[in-house]
Formats: structure tokens, sequence, C-alpha cells
């Protein structure tokens, strides 16, 4: 005899997505509203630039900069899986950006400031020629028009696909930010996402005014894996996650992203008399 079961209900895919912090599916409309967050233990997800954008400035503030400048394969540069041009292209038609990095004007709680956002889904978010420019044009476009000036920071480091080219983009960041303290009365505030590793921590990211980090952040040049290789010792516990950086001085404060809007406009309108005015408009 057949047992009459029911079909099995259809279920939409994509519906449903496994937190690796606490390994639960999690409502993907949940995470969505929690900002990219896992609501039941706060993981933090990835965000690229334009959500990450989007999530920190008032709704309809954001003009975007240099909107059309991108790297170039000067080099004809070949790996592994083909040429970088093509794959260069393919990844711009993908995330629909211009390159690893957006900048704009923008307002924070109604305070002006010039705000920027690494991608790491664009190549790791790795720094080439345009990256590194549009982080100089932020400070400089900063500098000129008397902002503050937000940069976050999610990387694998320098873009090997345009060798020296992208090394230089440390010393172009690094240099811009001088320029901007010794030059300017304006905080240059860093935000260090999951992950900020490489040339980028060895430049720009790690020398803000003030340095916040998102929670469990992976920040370091080189990986723990990498310097266990070389050091031939087991590492501490958390060893280069925002927390175990916080105890060492590196990072001045961790703070969740449905907290950071508030934290940067409290912190704007500390150190800038006229932010304050501005707010209140």
């Amino acid at each position: 005899m057949a047992w009459p079961f029911r079909r099995k209900r259809d279920m939409p895919e994509g519906l449903w997505k496994v937190c690796p912090g606490c390994e639960k599916y999690i409502y993907k409309q949940q995470i969505e509203e929690a900002l990219q967050c896992c609501p039941e233990c706060g993981e933090h997800f990835p965000l690229s630039g334009y959500p990450r954008i989007d999530v920190t400035v008032d709704a309809g503030s954001f003009e975007e900069l240099a909107a059309n400048l991108e790297g170039r394969d000067v080099l004809g540069f070949v790996d592994g899986k083909g040429p970088y041009g093509p794959k260069l292209e393919k990844t711009r038609k993908r995330s629909r950006s211009s390159d690893a990095c957006v900048i704009g004007r923008a307002r924070i709680h109604g305070i002006r400031v010039i705000v920027g956002a690494l991608d790491f889904s664009f190549m790791g978010g790795s720094m080439g020629y345009a990256v590194g420019e549009k982080v100089a044009l932020a400070l400089e476009t900063a500098l000129d028009e008397g902002l503050a000036c937000i940069l976050f920071s999610a990387s694998g480091g320098a873009r090997m696909h345009e060798g020296a080219l992208s090394l230089m983009q440390m010393g172009k960041t690094s240099a811009a930010v001088k320029r901007f303290k010794e030059r300017g009365r304006w905080p240059y505030i860093s935000v260090l996402t999951h992950p900020t590793t490489g040339g980028v921590t060895a430049s720009f990211s790690a020398l803000g005014d003030i340095i916040i980090a998102e929670p469990g952040a992976l920040i370091g040049f080189a990986g723990p894996r990498v310097i266990k290789q070389t050091i031939r010792q087991d590492l501490p516990d958390g060893f280069q996650r925002s927390e175990f950086l916080l105890e060492k001085g590196f990072v001045d404060k961790i703070v969740p992203r449905a907290e950071l809007c508030d934290m940067l406009a409290d912190l704007l309108t500390l150190l800038l008399p006229s932010a304050r005015v501005e707010a209140r408009q």
C-alpha cells in the first residue's frame, strides 16, 4: 500500500544565508534590515562600495567624484587565469563600478564631509592606480573645501597586476594624508573593515587622526598564516583582529555598523565647531 505523502512545497532559492559566526540559517531580509549583520550573533557581513556609502551618509546626499576614473593594463600583465585587461573589464561590468574605490561629497546627520569606500568585491579591494588616485583626490578635495575626510578600507593590499605602479600608490596616498594634516584643520577618520591588509594597511588606512574598526575585522600587513610560518611560533588568540589591536593601541575604538553613523556625527560635532551649526540646520 502506497502512503499518500503530500508533495513538498517548492521553496524559492536565495532566501536564507548561513552565518559564518553562529552557523545559523538567517532569513536574508533580516540580514538586510540589520545593515548586513547577523541579527543572532552580530557577525558583520561584507559591504561593497556603494552600499557602504548608502548605510553611512544621509539619504540622497551622496555626490560621486571621479566616477569614470579606472585602472589600466599598462604592463600587459598575464597570470595563470589570463590577461589582466579582460579580467578588469569583466569585473567592472559585474560590479557596475569603475574600480575598487568610490569617493564623493556627502552629509552625515547634516554635516558635510568627503567620504570614500574601498570595495573588496572588486578584485579583493586591491589598490592600483585608480584606487590610489581616488583616495588622494578625496583627501585633496577635503582639504580644498575645508571638510573632514572619512575613508573606509577593505582590501587585500596592492594590486599585483599593476606592478610598481601599484606600490607607488602607498607613497602617494601617505603623502596626501600628510598634506591634509599639515595644511588643514579638519579630521581624517579611517574606518577599518574586514579585511584590511597589505599595502592599504601600510599606507593611508593606518594614518587616520582617529582609527575606528568594525568588530572582528582582520587588520594587518601580512596575514596570520604567513607570520606564523615565518616566525615559527604560535600566535595569540584573536591575533590581528580588531579587538586584539584595540588592546594594543592601534585602533581607537570598535564600533558596530548600526552605531557607526551616529558615532561619526558625534565625532564631527565634537571636533569641528562649524559641524555643530550644520547639524542643527
